[in-house]
């Protein structure tokens, strides 16, 4: 009788899939070890019974039912039973390789011509039902791996599936090219869905026996480069997409061309808008002028009316104001008229006329004048001068006072006054002579003197307008 076996563990590699232990003759208190990633289950009589999770089992009648049923049989427990176990190893194998054993025939379908494919790539394997895989796959072996080997190991996973593989690949592998319409040159990009679509296809065939394939990769599809045909939808490739290259320069010039007009069209929107802002805050300027020029006019005029009102509330109006400046004319000319007197000069009225008394004026003033005279000590009204030119009069270049023809100075100002002819006036702004009319014929100024307010024409030297009362 063969040594009986006290501890029951794996002995194999990790490139495993199944491993069966030599010993066979156990008793009823031996250590079974089963590693994590690991199941083992036990055969007799050619029958799989009990299957054994990681962890230390110890073989007893209670621990084991379907083998516990025999062992009861026997009157001692430490009586050696005959049994097989199998070992099982269901971590992921990974990169293990696969590929067709001849050529994919594969009908173009743009250009209609032959082409032969060739296809390799690898997988990932992993045991999802140990029983089945035993019973189905293993049966009597010492074991069973992806590749050739192991001791008593009659046949691998990759000659048992191959076939499966091949035909798999050769009858999906072009239809999904055709399925999903990719160029024959342009497949190398798409490897991730032919590897899906192939995935599906065959792990039905591997989870009839106890395995499931998580990921399948075809890495490499081989094409015929000394094909004719081959060569000839290469060159057609290349011109058409040097076509589409073209076509596409095309369209990014006219793309960059109109981006360029919107962005000038943008630009110029944005000068008009611009000059638009300068238009409307130049206007609004202009506005806000106009009515600071009616609010100065309106201030201006109510200043006026104000002061009318305080006039004729003292008691008194612009008569009695011009009445005492001839008073103060008067008395100014009869100091000088002494002064004049004493230089050995002319006669006393013709002093008084040259400082500027405005006898002419004062003559208009009629009853006023008279007070003046009556006031002063004088009986009579005085001598009309025996000058031509008398009752003509001039303006004062600076502040446009009306004077008689013949004054020396403005009684205004004190300006000097030149000679002028009949004809001939001082210009109030540039303060040259000129002709009368509307306009300088030395600066081109306005001649003509008008209310700020109304724009009504003011005869010079007047301090009120005649038509709104302004004062000026």
């Amino acid at each position: 009788m063969a040594n009986i076996c006290e501890v029951i563990q794996y002995e194999g590699d990790n490139s495993t899939f199944v491993w069966k232990h030599p010993s066979e003759d156990f008793n009823s208190m031996t250590q079974l070890i089963v590693h994590e990633s690991q199941e083992a289950i036990f055969f007799l009589n050619g029958e799989a019974l009990d299957l054994f999770g990681p962890g230390r089992h110890t073989l007893e009648t209670q621990n084991i039912p379907k083998i516990g049923k025999f062992l009861r049989r026997m009157t001692n427990d430490n009586t050696p039973f005959h049994c097989e176990v199998y070992f099982i190893n269901q971590t992921v194998q990974m990169g293990l390789k696969w590929g067709t054993d001849a050529k994919v025939r594969y009908l173009e379908p743009e250009y209609g011509v032959p082409l032969e494919l060739g296809a390799c790539g690898e997988m990932n394997l992993q045991v999802c039902d140990s029983r089945k895989l035993v019973v189905k796959l293993v049966g009597t072996m010492y074991g069973i791996s992806w590749h050739e080997g192991g001791t008593r190991f009659t046949k691998s996973i990759q000659s048992a599936f191959r076939p499966l593989i091949s035909n798999a690949v050769k009858s999906n592998l072009t239809s999904a090219i055709t399925e999903q319409k990719y160029s024959i040159l342009e497949v190398d990009s798409h490897l991730e869905e032919l590897s899906e679509t192939l995935r599906k296809k065959i792990s039905p065939g591997f989870e009839e026996y106890g395995l499931t394939v998580p990921q399948f990769y075809l890495t490499t599809v081989v094409f015929p480069e000394y094909d004719p045909n081959f060569r000839r939808i290469k060159e057609l490739h290349t011109i058409e997409l040097q076509k589409k290259m073209i076509q596409v320069g095309k369209e990014v010039r006219t793309a960059q061309a109109e981006a360029e007009a919107e962005v000038a069209a943008a630009e110029r929107q944005v000068v008009v808008e611009r000059q638009n802002i300068q238009t409307t805050i130049a206007r609004s300027q202009a506005e806000r002028d106009v009515i600071k020029a009616q609010a100065e006019a309106q201030a201006t005029r109510l200043q006026g009316l104000a002061e009318a009102e305080v006039m004729q509330a003292k008691g008194y109006t612009e008569k009695d104001v011009l009445q005492a400046d001839v008073q103060k004319a008067y008395a100014a000319g009869l100091g000088k008229i002494g002064e004049n007197s004493a230089g050995g000069g002319g006669s006393a009225m013709s002093d008084i006329l040259g400082l500027g008394i405005g006898l002419q004026a004062a003559g208009a003033m009629g009853r006023q004048l008279q007070n003046v005279w009556g006031d002063a000590g004088l009986t009579g009204t005085p001598a009309p001068v025996n000058n031509p030119s008398a009752e003509q009069s001039v303006l004062c270049p600076n502040c446009g006072n009306k004077l008689p023809a013949n004054a020396k100075f403005c009684l205004e100002c004190g300006t000097k006054i030149e000679s002028l002819a009949p004809n001939e006036m001082i210009c109030p702004k540039c303060g040259k002579k000129t002709p009368k009319g509307k306009f300088c014929i030395e600066c081109g100024a306005s001649l003509i003197n008008r209310c700020p307010n109304c724009g009504a024409e003011v005869p010079l030297g007047g301090k009120f307008c005649l038509e709104c009362g302004t004062k000026l």
